[in-house]
């Protein structure tokens, strides 16, 4: 019997594009139908609250697109996303492609499930709706923030890797170059470099394409360090980590446990908190806010210059050190309030708040309200209620509209994935490693390692925040599904096998 591959080439009718589209449609009828109901409620977002929400470091962020700089504290990946769309002077452009970022990360997530690992319309579909439905993840894409373009980077990542059962050293570059990308986003991300560098060791994927990752991320992260060596005189990304540590430090560092030499150490002993101080329970009070003891506003306005990140993070490590039992007591907490099925205020209630859709005190009779009215606060060069205006050229406050603002606020009540859901998820996951542990983890263990990363990174080194657990979202069910169709739940008879696992050939 001849199989030909061209209905023409037979004398037969070539199916009409109509037809075609209605069977790719039909094959993904679940995904089509979330991915459509997933654009409702981002649209509905978008009518509700205009031009886009903000948080504290949205301000940074438009900063650094009006005035190009390496910045202090975090770098400059988002900025130059909003420096790139600064001609339209749009804030509701800037949120609408952060929509169109978030649904694009339900698609990598599906396709990848779908194509590769053999899953049902249904299973694909179900592993996406984090992403798809979760009111924060949709609220956080209606916000000047980097997590969402962050998000979509990483799964990206782990979606190219995983897609190639060949590894090829292009492919390699283009996962270097994402890396790279993510790294410029969130400083976290440069970890993910040394997570996906193992799992190719692990997978003893040839040395080309290994030495393609690094290197493609290496010259993009080397370049900007560069930059940020020429303008502030450090070769590194920011001048933020010293400090953010000794945040994580400062609720339980004692200066007479780390035996500090008052005569050789002098540039410590101002981070030391008076021990007859009640201790705040948050620690990024310590650095971003006056009182509860905190110390670093004694050093003036710039506080994030080399010489004091420098001095912080020397005294972090020794805190550390000097007290490991309170600093894993510290990290313990933040993991398990990560895992919580409630969502408790915290870190403090201004943060807390910042998360929230707001639709209460809108209706038919008085259907526009002003949300939040910006900050004036001192920024780059002037204020920053005044580079939100010069950015947008015109209103650039949050204004909620009836009825939309309120479909959103009660939607959030209901719909937002608790964090014992993402803990699930990564039990899952980890089952699905262990159960594989012949083949060292299968390939679901690269995103599982990765949303633990994203998870007990910030944790270790900063303080909790719900957005923190956003990103890990994707990456933890993806894992959880390839556990499910290759270990847990193996095929039915009569059911068709998923594909071979995916395996970085070394012959690439």
């Amino acid at each position: 019997m001849v199989t030909v591959a061209d209905p023409a080439q037979a004398g037969l009718p070539t199916p009409r594009k109509g037809a075609r589209l209605w069977e790719f449609v039909r094959t993904r009828r679940l995904f089509v139908i979330a991915v459509a109901l997933g654009a409702v409620l981002r649209v509905i977002a978008m009518l509700g609250y205009r031009p886009a929400m903000w948080f504290n470091d949205s301000y940074e962020y438009v900063s650094v697109a009006l005035h190009p700089r390496p910045h202090p504290i975090r770098p400059d990946g988002y900025g130059f996303w909003l420096l790139i769309l600064k001609p339209f002077h749009s804030f509701a452009l800037v949120v609408f492609t952060q929509h169109l970022m978030g649904l694009a990360t339900a698609v990598l997530v599906y396709a990848l499930l779908r194509r590769k690992f053999g899953l049902p319309d249904w299973g694909a579909t179900l592993a996406t709706v984090p992403v798809l439905f979760d009111a924060y993840q949709i609220q956080l894409e209606q916000m000047i923030m980097s997590d969402t373009m962050f998000t979509l980077l990483i799964v990206g990542v782990v979606t190219l890797v995983l897609w190639h059962r060949r590894l090829s050293w292009k492919a390699g570059a283009a996962v270097g170059l994402l890396l790279a990308l993510t790294a410029l986003t969130r400083s976290i991300g440069l970890p993910i470099l040394a997570v996906v560098v193992v799992f190719l060791l692990v997978k003893r994927t040839h040395w080309k394409p290994v030495v393609a990752v690094v290197a493609a991320c290496a010259v993009p992260v080397v370049a900007y360090m560069g930059w940020f060596s020429a303008v502030n005189g450090q070769f590194a990304m920011t001048q933020s980590d010293g400090l953010i540590l000794y945040m994580r430090t400062a609720k339980f560092a004692d200066c007479r446990k780390m035996q500090i030499d008052v005569q050789r150490e002098q540039n410590l002993i101002p981070l030391c908190i008076n021990p007859n101080v009640e201790r705040s329970k948050f620690s990024q009070l310590y650095l971003w806010y006056s009182g509860w003891g905190e110390v670093l506003h004694r050093y003036g306005a710039d506080k994030f210059d080399r010489s004091l990140n420098d001095a912080a993070g020397t005294f972090a490590k020794r805190a550390i050190l000097a007290q490991p039992g309170d600093y894993l007591a510290a990290v313990t907490g933040d993991l398990l309030r990560s895992f919580r099925w409630d969502r408790p205020v915290f870190p403090d209630p201004n943060t807390w708040n910042q998360y929230q859709f707001d639709g209460k005190g809108v209706n038919r009779h008085d259907t526009t309200r002003l949300l939040t009215s910006l900050p004036h606060w001192p920024s780059y060069l002037g204020w920053t209620d005044r580079d939100m205006v010069a950015y947008e050229q015109g209103r650039a406050s949050t204004r909620v509209y009836w009825p939309w603002a309120t479909v959103m606020e009660r939607y959030q009540r209901v719909a937002a994935m608790p964090g014992l859901g993402l803990g699930l998820a990564m039990l899952v996951g980890a089952a699905g490693a262990v159960v594989r542990w012949r083949r060292l983890g299968g390939p679901g263990l690269l995103p599982l390692v990765a949303a633990a990363a994203l998870v007990v990174a910030p944790a270790a080194t900063a303080e909790f925040d719900y957005r923190y657990l956003l990103p890990a979202a994707p990456l933890a069910f993806l894992s959880a599904a390839i556990a499910v169709r290759h270990g847990l739940w193996p095929a039915r008879r009569g059911e068709p096998a998923p594909p071979a696992e995916t395996r970085l050939d070394p012959a690439a």
